[in-house]
C-alpha cells in the first residue's frame, strides 16, 4: 500500500466533524467568540499575527472552538509559539488547517499517444493550537477587552457596509427573502426583529444571496425547488456567508427559527458529498469578498 493511500482523508475527516457538530443540533458557525480576547467581542479565527482565517479552514476552528469550549480567536503552531516564548501544553491536542497545493504530472494522452502536463490540485494540512492550550505567550495575546453593542441600538458600521453594497432592500412584512427576478432583497421592519444584531444578521444571509445574481458572482448551484439539493446548498452558502460578514461586522450570528429543518436538509447534502462543505466554503468566502469589494478604500483599510 502506498503512503498516499495511508494518508488521512482531508475531506471526510473535516466534513465528519462538521456533521457530528451538526448531529448535536450545533451549528459551529453559530457559535463565533464571544469573549473579549485581543481581536474584540466576536472574531473569525485569526492567525499569530491577526491575520484572517478563510473558507473552510474558518468553519473547522470555529468548530474545534465550539467543542473544546475555547473562547481566544487566536491559533498558532507548536513552532510558532516556541518563537513567541510559548509552550504548547504537554497533551493538548491540536486542529487541522489546510491550503490548496498542487503538483505537476506527465500522463499520456490516450487520445494522441503524447505526453502532456497536468497539474493537479490538492489539499495539505498542519496543525494549530488555540492559544489557551500555550503557556508563556506575551501578554498582549492573552489581553481582554468589553465591547458588546447595544442591542437596541442600530448599528452604525453595519448600516453603513449594507448601503455600500448597492444592494435594493424593501421593509415590510413578516419574511426575509431575495427575489432574483426584481432583484430586490426583502426584509421585516428593523424594529420587528429581536435585536439589532439578529437584523443585520438576517440582512447579511439575504445579502449574500443577492451576490448569486448572475451579474454579480452567477453563482448556480443547482436550484430547481423550495427544499431540493440545489436549495439547500445555496441556503448553506448563505448561512455560511453570513456567519463570516457577521464576524467581520463583530455581530453575533443566532440561530434561526427554522434551524431545525435547515440542519436536516444539510446533513444530507453533506452525507451525500464530502466536498460539499468545501465548496460551500469556498463559495460564502467569494461572495463575501465581493461584498468587501463594494465597499469605500477607506472602510476598508480602518
Amino acid at each position: 500500500m502506498t503512503k498516499e493511500n495511508h494518508r488521512p482523508d482531508i475531506y471526510s475527516r473535516i466534513t465528519n466533524q462538521i456533521i457530528a457538530s451538526l448531529e448535536a443540533g450545533i451549528k459551529p458557525w453559530t457559535q463565533p467568540w464571544a469573549a473579549g480576547h485581543a481581536a474584540g467581542p466576536v472574531s473569525r479565527p485569526l492567525r499569530h499575527t491577526g491575520e484572517r482565517y478563510s473558507g473552510i479552514n474558518v468553519l473547522t476552528l470555529w468548530a474545534t472552538a465550539t467543542e473544546r469550549g475555547y473562547g481566544a480567536p487566536l491559533w498558532m503552531t507548536f513552532k510558532q509559539a516556541l518563537a513567541l516564548g510559548g509552550c504548547v501544553r504537554k497533551g493538548e491536542k491540536g486542529a487541522p488547517v489546510v491550503y490548496a497545493s498542487a503538483i505537476n504530472r506527465t500522463e499520456t494522452d490516450e487520445r494522441t499517444g503524447e505526453d502532456v502536463e497536468r497539474n493537479i490540485p490538492f489539499l495539505k494540512s498542519y496543525t494549530v493550537f488555540n492559544i489557551e492550550q500555550i503557556d508563556g505567550l506575551p501578554a498582549h495575546y492573552y489581553a481582554q477587552v468589553s465591547a458588546t453593542p447595544n442591542p437596541d441600538q442600530r448599528i452604525a458600521e453595519a448600516d453603513a457596509f449594507f448601503k455600500a453594497t448597492g444592494a435594493m432592500v424593501r421593509h415590510g412584512g413578516t419574511q426575509a427573502f431575495y427575489m432574483p427576478g426584481p432583484d430586490i432583497i426583502q426584509l421585516p421592519d428593523y424594529e420587528a426583529f429581536r435585536s439589532a444584531q439578529d437584523y443585520y444578521a438576517t440582512r447579511g444571509h439575504e445579502t449574500v444571496h443577492w451576490t448569486r445574481h448572475a451579474t454579480r458572482l452567477d453563482r448556480d448551484l443547482g436550484r430547481q425547488n423550495w427544499g431540493d439539493a440545489g436549495y439547500a446548498r445555496e441556503e448553506l452558502v448563505a448561512e455560511l456567508g453570513a456567519a463570516f460578514l457577521c464576524a467581520d461586522l463583530g455581530l453575533t450570528l443566532r440561530d434561526r427559527e427554522d434551524h431545525a429543518a435547515y440542519i436536516a436538509s444539510w446533513l444530507k447534502v453533506l452525507r451525500d458529498d464530502k466536498r460539499a462543505i468545501f465548496s460551500a466554503a469556498a463559495h460564502a468566502q467569494r461572495a463575501c469578498d465581493y461584498l468587501h469589494s463594494l465597499q469605500p478604500a477607506s472602510r476598508e483599510a480602518a
